[in-house]
């Protein structure tokens, strides 16, 4: 069983650069097409990759920041979703466009990048310092901003060492940065073929529900500490 997750991460994350090979989608495209509301005061980002931007999904608002949405409406609390994922991004593109997404006011910024590093075998460091450029940028701009990260995983092809340097790289950015984290976003949808695209790798609208169910659980908590 084991062996057949390490497979499956190891497709996972060797297909997110072919489909992201082309960048698509601006801050105001990806945002979830809700009406307006004035009740929703406060804003919650999602930054990240595919998984984020909702690649193969026939509306943006069925990928995991659109079930947050729902998720937050119907918990009645006054936040609104933007969507900012860009498929293909790197920890080194979220770097290059993060000045520019946090023009607009952020309540709650939720990080998902660092997949496609990890696939390309940038070393640890190089992502740990774009992640955490990111991340000071944040808090530079918004420093009442509440932070939370999504944890990805690879195979050891590139070695067990960057294996596990990877996956570390996460609950330690967390902590050194006083973040939610979500240890591994795709946990309940990775191997699951019902749940994924024909291409094997992202979600399906149900598994995107499953993806915004794993973000809930914590990002609820962090919703509700400042309510």
């Amino acid at each position: 069983m084991y062996k057949l997750k390490i497979s499956y991460i190891a497709i996972i994350l060797l297909l997110f650069t072919a489909c992201g090979n082309k960048k698509t989608g601006t801050a105001s495209e990806a945002s979830t097409n809700r009406p307006a509301d004035t009740s929703a005061t406060q804003t919650v980002l999602f930054f990240g990759d595919s998984l984020t931007a909702g690649y193969g999904l026939d509306d943006p608002n069925e990928a995991f920041p659109g079930v947050v949405q729902n998720k937050i409406d119907e918990a009645k609390l006054h936040y609104k979703v933007i969507n900012a994922g860009v498929s293909g991004e790197t920890s080194a593109g979220g770097k290059a466009r993060i000045n520019w997404i946090l023009k607009q006011p952020v309540d709650v910024f939720v990080l998902e990048l660092g997949a496609n590093d990890g696939l390309r075998g940038i070393p640890i460091s190089e992502t740990v310092k774009n992640l955490q450029d990111i991340i000071d940028a944040v808090k530079s701009k918004y420093p009442h901003a509440r932070l939370m990260i999504l944890g990805m995983q690879v195979p050891p092809n590139m070695g067990g060492v960057y294996a596990y340097s990877f996956k570390a790289m996460f609950p330690e950015l967390a902590a050194k940065n006083n973040m939610a984290l979500v240890p591994f976003l795709l946990q309940g949808v990775g191997g699951v073929s019902s749940l994924n695209q024909k291409d094997g790798i992202h979600p399906t609208a149900e598994g995107a529900k499953i993806v915004g169910n794993n973000v809930w659980k914590v990002l609820q908590g962090v919703l509700l500490s400042k309510n």
